[in-house]
């Protein structure tokens, strides 16, 4: 058989086959149909696009209830396109709709909401997604959530503008403000989300980070909020917050009564920018006098310290409630301090150079250790917040710069640099407690390990290195080597 009887052959024979299964499947006229894609892979052909749509609509009515709304939408990973064939192998809505009911979510009409990080060291910080049903809601819960670290007399005052203007002492805000990049856009959003269909359970989220019920405790005989507060590893602010009916950290509490112990964690960061002009202690500073006619050990007050009084104007500003800075901008001296003078001996006896050190005894009573900075303001006290411990006391207003006084009499253990204490100090006062002073400024540190130093000698400057968001002095007292078995703490007891 030659070769062009066999190429013959082949053509009958592939014309045959078509007869018998292919033409059942082919229209004479080309036909519009729609091929459905799920990921991108092809599920087949439909006839209409809008009747494949109305079937899911229609195959979904526990969605429509579940969200109250009118209309369920194909996911998002699908597509239909328009196709022009001359098959008519087309499935069926139902036979297209099980394959892909069980793979990808069906969607409704919402938003999406995205809050970009405002961690600068992170510039790929990927923005969070909150899915809600109606623009309204984040609005409004956003506005709940500020009002949460503003009271509603500031918030209201700010944003009519009819805040008071300062006549002696008081606070003007200045700025409030989101810091965190926020798009709200209307989108199909997949009912395998969590969609947010209430302002309240949005609000709790945006507070707490969840919207699971926070732990409750009932109050015992003797409570007060502080020991609360304390006890359960949240700041004073943090319980405020979390129970909005009590006024203020000297409100009553009964015993019988149910609190909430939420511990915050903000979804963004608002920023509070405040005028302030308050009154302010000024600390009195000690002075050291040495009589080498008494022996060391010998101490008496030859002038009892008396605080004085300023008025001091700042600029501070809050995230989320919490102080991050402070800027003193003005000073005026009501009442000047008197200073404390103490008379020590300086005669030495062999039982002291072999016991003592020449070092003395020091004093760890409250009311008897010398304030460490210049300045008196408080920006964050000891105690919990967020879910760690603060285990010093942050001062600041003082400027950068400016000295930092040892607290008591001792001995310079450290004088060094970490990351998150920046340049710090820690003084030993020989009697089982330390001081510790943290954040100083680049080439502050003016005393080095093995020295002695008198209470209210200048050992240090005021700065911001390390884990700091603002000039500060982070001043601790510990009992026990700081970080080394020692336990933290609050130094506001020894004053």
């Amino acid at each position: 058989m030659n070769r062009n009887i066999k190429i013959v052959i082949s053509i009958l024979l592939l014309f045959s086959l078509v007869l018998t299964t292919g033409f059942a499947n082919i229209n004479n006229e080309p036909q519009t149909v729609y091929r459905v894609y799920l990921k991108g892979k092809s599920l087949g052909l439909i006839k209409s696009k809008t009747s494949f749509e109305n079937y899911i609509d229609k195959q979904q009515e526990e969605i429509k209830t579940k969200y109250n709304v009118n209309k369920v939408y194909v996911p998002t990973d699908l597509d239909i396109e328009k196709e022009i064939t001359y098959s008519n192998s087309l499935k069926t809505n139902k036979e297209v709709y099980d394959e892909i009911k069980d793979i990808s979510p069906f969607t409704i009409d919402g938003y999406i909401v995205k809050i970009r990080s405002v961690d600068t060291k992170d510039k790929k910080a990927s923005a969070q997604r909150i899915y809600v049903l109606k623009k309204e809601i984040f609005t409004n819960s956003i506005e709940k959530t500020v009002r949460s670290f503003i009271s509603d007399e500031d918030y209201e005052n700010y944003a009519n503008g009819t805040q008071k203007e300062i006549e002696d002492t008081g606070k003007i805000i200045e700025a409030i403000y989101i810091k965190n990049k926020i798009t709200i856009k209307k989108a199909k959003i997949p009912v395998n989300k969590e969609i947010y269909t209430s302002e309240e359970d949005l609000s709790k989220y945006l507070l707490f980070g969840t919207t699971a019920d926070q732990a409750k405790y009932t109050i015992k005989e003797g409570d007060t909020i502080d020991d609360v507060a304390f006890n359960n590893k949240i700041s004073i602010e943090e319980f405020l917050i979390a129970n909005p009916d009590l006024q203020d950290e000297n409100s009553l509490l009964s015993p019988g009564q149910v609190v909430t112990l939420g511990i915050l964690k903000p979804q963004f960061s608002l920023v509070e920018e405040d005028h302030v002009v308050k009154r302010e202690q000024k600390k009195y500073t000690t002075e050291t006098r040495y009589d080498n006619n008494q022996l060391v050990g010998y101490e008496k007050v030859l002038q009892a310290g008396v605080a004085g009084e300023n008025k001091v104007t700042q600029k501070i500003q809050k995230v989320n409630g919490e102080t991050v800075n402070a800027v003193t901008t003005a000073t005026e001296v009501i009442k000047p301090p008197i200073n404390e003078i103490i008379i020590k001996g300086g005669k030495k006896s062999s039982y002291s150079e072999y016991y003592g050190g020449g070092y003395g005894t020091v004093v760890a009573t409250r009311g008897q250790w010398g304030w460490p900075a210049s300045c008196s303001s408080i920006s964050s006290p000891f105690g919990w917040r967020w879910g760690v411990l603060h285990d010093g006391t942050d001062i600041n207003g003082c400027g950068y710069g400016s000295n930092i006084f040892a607290a008591q009499s001792g001995t310079v253990v450290q004088s060094s640099f970490k990351y998150d204490n920046g340049q710090y100090i820690i003084i030993d006062h020989h009697n089982g407690y330390y001081s510790l002073y943290a954040h100083l400024c680049n080439g502050c540190r003016y005393v080095s390990p093995g020295a002695y130093v008198e209470k209210g000698q200048v050992i240090g400057g005021m700065g911001q290195t390390g884990f700091a968001t603002g000039v500060h002095l982070h001043f601790a007292i510990w009992r026990g080597y700081p970080y080394r078995g020692g336990v933290a703490l609050n130094a506001m007891q020894f004053y």
